[in-house]
């Protein structure tokens, strides 16, 4: 990895070319050749599967998408001359429109049925030569625009379907804009630095944008969903900007404490760099789980996703460290470059805030977990009323041409109107098996087509809605009951039929989808930990984290919440394949939080063996870090409300939420105060299970850095020598009064005290740190605001040192 960010730091002109070759040759090729996303949400071997396959065989013809012309007249009826003089020559001319393969008007011979039975509500079916997606923008506009330029006062004209839902969406781009601004300013306030705020974005953008166009090009050679790009976009631009965060926190870091720009670089990337490899892969196999669940329309949706994460790992590995190197020393604001000028090197501390925190939750972790456990619990308890199905153009927005459509057909034809189901029978007679629906419970009308090729459909309008829970006990009456008991072989198709099979097949398979992240998620842990302890604990974490972002998602979207205050529309069930991608996403940021935690408190273990001065160090050091990087994802997460798609709106409140609640209450409150109640088991590992595990280092050793004219094997200590043995120097500093010091400066030297091996900085309750090389005698100084600077001689053994100091205005004590 050093190497790799070395040469990237010194050939910075090539990989910028390099990347905005790459960037621009595939968004070329990606703007020439379209897009080709499928939408098709079928699943093998399922009744409407079945259904459809039958339907496409008898009428091929009707395999374009069926968008509906409404109007409404508030006096007379749909009839009069007045009103079919407007809408008669507008249904003549769309049917002319190149696109358009046929338009059914209820002014027609057999067109009765398409008038409702007060005769104020009529509607007219366009069917287009293609599906939704394939069907020119233009076209669609065109459409919309003729027939609403027959309305007049008194008469409504509204149009709903696929087709006529792509031309009412914001401009593409809208959510991912309003994500980055919020972005920016996160970033600005974290680093005060312009260029440095500007790092993490341009590095998330490059890796978006390639991996977008990427993803349209191989939506020419693989089924790739519509919804694909979006979900694409949401965790790309959230791991991108989060990964490159990561990094420049580290590199700047490492600046400020005297290196060298491109050895900080080195450093930053050696380091954080390992971490984010790690990271990204642990999402891209999180994401390759959705596999597991044997949907093909799954498949693309991995495919989008996980290329983006590759790519930004990619950006953050390669292209991240190019910039650092175009920039130099200006990553770091005016003010801090002064600072450094001026004062010289500062050691690493944590803020103030996060050391008083992590301070508290050691002196109260049953009281923090306790709290924490049942916050988490009040919000996961929507999750216990969580019902899968689809969201239809009823959950669209009031103000929709679409809703309004909806709302038009169901007040004239009733609420099962906007969801038919077609009974699809292959051969026999199909009397017998009309009559016996017509007289089923639930159903509201019943009309069989002529047969085409031995194949008659059957179309079943139901009493209820297509999200009704009536309408699919309904499906399953005519599936279990009515059709057998005519002896006729036939299925039940139709989209809510489709959605329905979705919603089950998803309910069925999940529980191996769940045990299969978790379990992975748990080995990938162990490995890196060495413990059996923090990857269960992990592993309920991301439990409670999945229960409680679907309580909030349960709320909002099925209960309605405030759906209509967020402009997201009317409530409805989930739709049925969000749980798979929402947990696929949760569980690779959850582990990139709970690596990014944890491993900084396992490096505490290493040196000390004191489990509680590992919690509480590695949780003020790193809390800042995550909260920072979660206030991001949650602002790019958040914005995709603005996308105009249900599905991405649900995705994008989701994680907003699931974050929010993993970086702020688990990952800060909830793990650190169990990590204390179980004290050093924390840490245990069976002796023959430790011999066998492979070894995988999250982070390597930090390199050695110029600090103050020292030179080599200044931090080599953070590791145990080579008996095992810890060698370090610990305690806390305090007054003459028994109170902590907060920010004295403790520094080892070599006994001479030429040479300058650690330097650290005294947290909120006193307690400090410092590295030692190797057993021996060194000299360790400590100076803070108000006490004179005084150092001492100490002798360092095989095992860690407790060195307590007490800092008076003449003298420097060891109390032990």
């Amino acid at each position: 990895m050093a190497t790799l960010a070395r040469w990237c730091y010194r050939h910075r002109l090539v990989v910028l070319l390099l990347w905005v070759g790459a960037l621009f040759g595939v968004g070329f090729a990606g703007s020439a050749a379209g897009t080709d996303y499928a939408n098709s949400f079928s699943l093998p071997n399922t009744d409407s599967t079945r259904a459809y396959d039958l339907m496409e065989k008898a009428f091929p013809q009707s395999s374009g998408d069926t968008d509906t012309v409404v109007w409404k007249v508030d006096d007379g009826t749909v009839r009069d001359e007045s009103v079919r003089s407007r809408i008669e020559p507008a249904l003549e001319e769309i049917g002319r429109m190149e696109g358009v393969g046929e338009v059914s008007s209820p002014y027609a011979a057999q067109g009765a049925a398409q008038i409702s039975e007060n005769g104020r509500i009529a509607y007219a079916q366009v069917t287009f030569t293609e599906q939704a997606n394939s069907v020119p923008k233009e076209l669609v506009e065109d459409v919309v625009d003729t027939a609403q330029d027959a309305e007049r006062a008194g008469l409504q004209v509204e149009l709903g379907g696929q087709a006529i839902t792509r031309v009412q969406e914001p401009p593409t781009g809208i959510a991912e804009l309003v994500g980055i601004v919020a972005a920016a300013v996160v970033l600005f306030i974290a680093f005060g630095s312009l260029f440095a705020m500007l790092l993490p974005l341009v590095v998330a953008i490059a890796a978006l944008g390639t991996g977008l166009m990427a993803t349209s090009l191989l939506s020419h050679v693989t089924d790739v969903p519509e919804v694909a790009p979006l979900l694409g976009s949401l965790i790309g631009l959230g791991v991108g900007i989060d990964y490159a965060l990561f990094i420049v926190t580290r590199h700047r870091k490492g600046i400020l404490r005297g290196m060298k720009p491109e050895e900080a670089a080195v450093t930053a990337l050696n380091t954080s760099g390992r971490a984010v490899l790690f990271a990204g892969g642990t999402v891209c196999i999180a994401l390759a789980g959705m596999l597991v669940m044997n949907m093909r329309f799954l498949d693309g949706v991995v495919i989008a996703t996980s290329l983006t994460v590759v790519l930004s790992v990619l950006a953050a590995t390669t292209l991240l460290p190019a910039l650092l190197g175009l920039l130099g020393m200006r990553v770091l604001s005016r003010r801090q470059r002064r600072r450094l000028a001026a004062a010289g090197p500062e050691s690493e501390e944590a803020s103030g805030l996060a050391a008083r925190w992590s301070a508290f939750v050691e002196r109260r972790p049953r009281s923090v977990a306790v709290t924490a456990l049942i916050a988490m619990m009040i919000l996961a308890l929507p999750v216990l009323s969580l019902r899968l199905g689809a969201t239809d153009q009823g959950n669209h927005q009031e103000s929709t041409t679409t809703r309004q459509a909806y709302d038009l057909l169901a007040e004239g034809f009733g609420p099962g109107f906007n969801g038919p189901l077609q009974v699809v029978a292959e051969r026999g007679e199909t009397d017998a098996l009309v009559s016996a629906i017509r007289s089923t419970e639930g159903v509201a009308q019943v009309a069989a087509a002529p047969p085409a090729q031995g194949i008659t459909v059957i179309q079943v309008v139901p009493t209820t809605s297509p999200q009704s829970e009536q309408t699919d006990q309904l499906i399953d009456r005519l599936r279990d009951d009515v059709i057998p008991e005519s002896g006729t072989e036939a299925h039940v198709g139709g989209v809510t039929a489709v959605f329905k099979d979705f919603a089950s097949v998803t309910g069925d398979r999940l529980p191996y989808f769940i045990a299969a992240i978790i379990t992975l998620g748990f080995l990938l842990l162990l490995v890196a930990f060495r413990s059996l302890v923090v990857p269960l604990t992990a592993a309920l974490m991301n439990l409670i984290a999945a229960a409680a972002s679907f309580g909030v998602l349960v709320a909002i979207f099925q209960w309605g919440w405030g759906t209509e205050l967020l402009g997201l529309g009317k409530e409805g069930p989930i739709t049925a394949f969000l749980p798979v991608i929402m947990l696929s996403l949760l569980f690779g940021l959850s582990m990139d939080y709970q690596v990014f935690l944890v491993s900084r408190m396992h490096e505490e273990w290493v040196h000390t063996k004191d489990n509680a001065r590992a919690v509480r160090v590695g949780l003020a050091e790193t809390s800042r870090v995550i909260n920072c990087a979660a206030l991001i994802m949650i602002c790019v997460f958040s914005a995709f409300v603005l996308s105009g798609d249900m599905e991405g709106a649900m995705a994008g409140i989701g994680l907003a939420a699931a974050v929010a609640l993993d970086a702020f209450i688990l990952r800060t409150a909830l793990v650190p105060a169990a990590m204390h109640l179980l004290g050093n088991s924390n840490w245990w590992l069976p002796e023959g299970l430790e011999k066998r595990l492979p070894h995988l280092a999250v982070e390597p050793r930090e390199e050695a850095a110029e600090v103050g004219g020292a030179a080599e094997n200044v931090l080599h200590a953070r590791v145990p020598d080579d008996k095992g043995h810890s060698t370090v120097v610990h305690g806390f500093v305090r007054g003459a009064d028994g109170g902590p010091v907060e920010g004295a400066v403790l520094t080892l030297h070599s006994k001479g005290g030429g040479l300058r091996l650690d330097q650290v900085t005294s947290l909120a309750d006193g307690s400090y740190i410092v590295s030692v090389p190797a057993p021996g005698s060194y000299l360790l100084s400590a100076t803070a605001p108000g006490h004179a600077a005084r150092a001492r001689s100490v002798t360092v053994g095989e095992g860690p040192l407790v060195y307590d100091v007490e800092l008076a205005e003449d003298e420097m004590d060891a109390v032990n």
